[in-house]
């Protein structure tokens, strides 16, 4: 049965500032969905909660993944349950390998009551797949031998995150504007990726963007739009399609109390 993640009357606020005032949301394994809105909107605070960043306090409503409370589960505890959060900036890890760094996390995903210390992933198992998945997404051989992240282009850091959730195939995906500062050729590959691996591996994928790059290869079925720290308004692709052609003047004005939220808040962000 495929899995669920729901999201209900979820406030969330960074130091003394309220970011989000009551989303709901809810999907299901195997949905594309799109997430548009202003910046300073609420976006990438709401893909933060989800991960559970120390940063964000959430101050009310739940989060439940198949019925359990995530709210209750460490960061790591999260992604073992299944979620993935892709960053629109990846951190840098200097001194950790790419190799080290995969084999530790499958290890633990897969293995889910696995202690530190404990057996990992046997070695030619894990070699044999980082191989194929790195194949696939046309990544060279010595990628895996380098740091995470450490002096990598911001392609190369698309592609760390594309191949993270070839290996660790997650439940549900939250792709924070990963075509943020790529160019067209890497969009294309990002766009690609993401849409072979949600379709194989009936992920559930929540793309954050301002733009239609990703969406025109993985069509969303579903399209929320966030103003003021609140999902104003839901639909499909067509709804995403009117954002990219028209910006966001309509959606303030059929949502004042909301514009007057997002007004406040970029003033806060420096917007």
């Amino acid at each position: 049965m495929p899995s669920k993640l729901t999201i209900k009357d979820l406030h969330v606020s960074v130091g003394e500032t309220p970011i989000l005032r009551g989303v709901d949301l809810e999907m299901n394994q195997g949905e594309v969905h799109a997430l548009m809105g202003p910046n300073g909107s609420g976006k990438s605070t709401l893909a933060y909660a989800i991960a559970g960043h120390p940063k964000y306090t959430v101050d009310g409503g739940s989060i439940l993944l198949d019925g359990e409370d995530v709210l209750e589960m460490e960061p790591s505890d999260r992604a073992r349950a299944g979620l993935f959060l892709a960053f629109q900036y990846p951190v840098t890890i200097p001194g950790v390998k790419v190799h080290d760094f995969l084999r530790h996390a499958i290890s633990n995903v897969r293995n889910p009551d696995r202690k530190e210390g404990e057996e990992l992933i046997s070695m030619r198992e894990f070699r044999k797949e980082l191989r194929d998945r790195m194949s696939e997404q046309r990544i060279e051989p010595e990628f895996a031998r380098r740091y995470l992240n450490d002096g990598f282009s911001g392609g190369e850091k698309k592609r760390m995150e594309i191949l993270q959730l070839a290996m660790l195939k997650p439940k549900f995906a939250f792709l924070d504007e990963t075509d943020s500062g790529l160019d067209t050729d890497a969009v294309n590959f990002v766009s690609e990726s993401v849409r072979r691996l949600s379709t194989e591996n009936e992920m559930g994928v929540l793309i954050i963007t301002h733009h239609d790059r990703l969406l025109q290869y993985n069509v969303p079925s579903i399209t929320h739009v966030m103003l003021g720290g609140r999902i104003v308004e839901t639909g499909g692709a067509e709804l995403a399609q009117e954002l990219h052609t028209a910006g966001y003047e309509k959606i303030r004005e059929r949502h004042p109390e909301a514009a007057v939220e997002q007004a406040e808040q970029e003033q806060v962000a420096g917007v």
